[in-house]
């Protein structure tokens, strides 16, 4: 049996995200939204999503690229001058690895970020980190730590199969090897951590390789190479692009994907391969908590 995740990430960043959630689960093929507690449009987004009982909403903890949900001067050595969160993941990552300040810093923020969603009231379906950055091993030991408290959410485990992945696209097949070994590596804690945590994870994702541009033809040859067990393929999608910081990079294509994921010729795709659309608490199967 083949299950299929289909997520969009960033939902609170924008009205324009929020819509292209909301129209994309009653319409489309989306079945799960990534909320980032801190972002502007986070309000909008959970009132949509009390309306949508099918949709599942997790978490998108955010530490880079983005707005803290503590005040700045709680987190200062997580900060810049304009209160956001720095923009070079590696050079941010290395530097929390070897700071027990902005780990203490951390903790407090990711804390404060799970408060957030549980004041929502929504059931948490998912957890995952904006740009991956929960694989870092300082994020995934408090995620660890605090998401029994929410029902054993089941954790995004960003590994990209590297064969079907080209076998789907034919094309840069050196860049999908190297992305397939460093994420292989660098998830090995956190897929160990969620285990011993009781905490379930996806077999496979899709949409690492190509973030930004899971455009229709792509997401077809995508479905034709899915392969058995539970996959996710996330998207960030948008009805239009909109002004300020929040922006997402020059190169995404978030309209492109919002038709993606409404295309009659997708949702037909997915029927006659007879493939299982479900959030993640559906689709996963429930982990047992082990003392490895």
């Amino acid at each position: 049996m083949k299950k299929l995740i289909v997520t969009a990430d960033d939902f609170g960043l924008s009205l324009p995200v929020n819509e292209a959630v909301e129209r994309a689960h009653q319409h489309g093929i989306l079945t799960a939204a990534s909320l980032m507690t801190g972002a502007p449009a986070r309000d909008d987004a959970v009132e949509r999503a009390r309306k949508l009982g099918r949709l599942g909403v997790g978490i998108h903890l955010t530490l880079v690229d983005g707005c803290p949900v503590l005040p700045p001067t709680q987190v200062p050595d997580l900060v810049g001058k304009d209160g956001r969160f720095s923009t070079d993941p590696v050079k941010f990552g290395t530097a929390l690895f070897f700071s027990k300040e902005m780990r203490r810093q951390a903790e407090a923020e990711i804390t404060a970020q799970f408060d957030a969603f549980r004041k929502t009231g929504l059931a948490m379906d998912h957890i995952n980190g904006h740009q991956h950055f929960h694989m870092h091993p300082a994020i995934s030991k408090i995620i660890a730590r605090l998401a029994p408290e929410f029902g054993h959410p089941p954790v995004r485990i960003p590994v990209e199969p590297l064969l079907p992945s080209y076998r789907a696209t034919s094309d840069r097949f050196r860049e999908r090897l190297s992305s397939w070994l460093f994420f292989l590596a660098q998830t090995r804690l956190l897929r160990r951590r969620a285990r011993k945590a009781g905490l379930s994870v996806n077999d496979y994702v899709f949409g690492l390789n190509d973030s930004g541009a899971m455009l229709e033809t792509r997401v077809l040859r995508l479905l034709d190479h899915l392969p058995r067990g539970t996959s996710e393929i996330y998207f960030h999608p948008a009805t239009e692009r909109w002004p300020g910081v929040d922006n997402l990079p020059d190169h995404y294509r978030p309209v492109d994907e919002f038709a993606a994921l409404m295309s009659l010729n997708v949702k037909a795709k997915v029927q006659a391969l007879e493939l299982t659309l479900a959030p993640f608490r559906e689709a996963v199967s429930p982990a047992r908590r082990t003392t490895v």
